[in-house]
């Protein structure tokens, strides 16, 4: 059990960290959350619609659609035409939330990056497989 409180505790502190980005730049929690999952595709290669965002979220219509407007209005995203198929509409995101991101985020990545620096190739492998396995364990749960 012991794991399973440090896990905790290390989820409300990103939560906690992640809610002050959100809360010096006039974002809801939600919104943090898109930016993440339009990064994370971006960087996987994958193209995110606002129907697969607001699926991801577990938003309605119209919640996403006022997620996405949001965002747009604070230049963070940018609706596009998929340039395969014109009738889709697919989201990107702008320099400016990278930019944001890494001045706030950039600090506590690198200290992470040194952090590890401390362990050992196999013990990051483990490290690495042990929080995959939870990651999947707490979305099999969520998606119940």
């Amino acid at each position: 059990m012991e794991l399973v409180h440090l896990l905790r505790g290390l989820t409300v502190e990103l939560d906690l960290f992640g809610a002050e980005f959100a809360a010096r730049h006039g974002l809801h929690p939600t919104d943090l959350r898109a930016l993440v999952h339009l990064l994370d595709a971006a960087r996987a290669g994958s193209v995110v619609t606002p129907g697969r965002l607001g699926e991801a979220l577990r938003l309605n219509s119209a919640g996403t659609t006022g997620l996405v407007d949001r965002l747009v209005r604070l230049g963070l995203i940018r609706r596009e035409r998929d340039p395969e198929d014109r009738r889709k509409v697919r989201l990107v995101v702008e320099g400016r939330a990278t930019e944001l991101g890494q001045a706030f985020f950039g600090g506590l990545i690198a200290d992470l990056v040194t952090a590890m620096g401390g362990f050992g190739e196999a013990e990051l492998a483990v490290a690495q497989r042990f929080l995959t396995a939870m990651t999947d364990v707490v979305a099999t749960a969520r998606a119940r």
